[in-house]
């Protein structure tokens, strides 16, 4: 059986590395994209360049209405999912918490946090025994942040990704018996441009010496994780966390 996988924000960074890997490995992919059709239809692209099957698909994932829409066209054009990772990730420009206004905070609560359940929603009543699935895997891309607190940069951020931890522990137990694992990938510094989002496009470079390896990591590093948690190597694996953090 061919797998289909759903990527959401995979136009760019972690998610179009995961996106590109998963193909190798003969997932059929699905590419989810905000704004940016450019970037997600070259990922397709060269995912078809390489024999591949992919396809973009827009969507707003803090949209239930959006979210709902996204999986049925997913239904028709490759049948029931069988991987999701929870991938889209916002921050907003480094601030404190007491210059931070009402509408930045629920944007990125919205965006981080509304749409891993949405999406995770979706995914378990098509994977679940439970729903006449046959099983399935979801990753959620956490962050370092949800350890740090990330203090005087993105702490809104870190909150978000610590409910995301919370999320996967307990989706985790809910569906363990139904044939869907739940777990999650923690990355720290990754050479990606969310850092330009925050104001900061070198701040990997500033940082890096904090890493006990000295260095930032790279995109693909980050989907190595991700495609081995939805992997049947990792089959007794769930409500684990991997920190892909070089030693932070």
């Amino acid at each position: 059986m061919t797998k289909t996988i759903l990527i959401t924000g995979s136009s760019r960074g972690i998610g179009a590395s995961t996106a590109l890997l998963a193909a190798k490995q003969g997932y059929n992919v699905c590419v989810n994209y905000l704004k940016n059709q450019t970037a997600a239809e070259k990922i397709v692209d060269e995912i078809t360049k390489i024999g591949g099957r992919a396809i973009a698909y827009q969507a707003d994932t803090s949209s239930e209405k959006e979210i709902i829409s996204l999986f049925s066209k997913i239904d028709r054009d490759f049948g029931k999912l069988t991987a999701l990772v929870n991938n889209l990730g916002i921050l907003e420009t480094q601030s404190r918490v007491d210059e931070m206004d009402l509408n930045r905070i629920l944007k990125v609560i919205n965006s981080n946090i509304i749409s891993c359940f949405l999406c995770s929603k979706e995914a378990v009543k098509r994977m679940s025994t439970r729903y006449g699935g046959i099983g399935g895997a979801i990753v959620n891309v956490s962050s370092i942040a949800a350890r740090t607190g990330s203090p005087n940069e993105y702490v809104d951020y870190a909150a978000s990704k610590g409910a995301v931890d919370t999320l996967t522990i307990g989706l985790s137990k809910e569906v363990a018996d139904e044939g869907i694992r739940v777990n999650a990938v923690r990355p720290g510094f990754i050479y990606t441009d969310i850092h330009a989002s925050g104001g900061e496009p070198n701040r990997v470079d500033r940082i890096k010496n904090l890493v006990p390896m000295k260095r930032g990591g790279q995109p693909e590093e980050v989907a190595n994780a991700i495609l081995w948690l939805l992997s049947d190597e990792a089959s007794f694996s769930t409500g684990t966390f991997i920190d892909i953090t070089g030693g932070r």
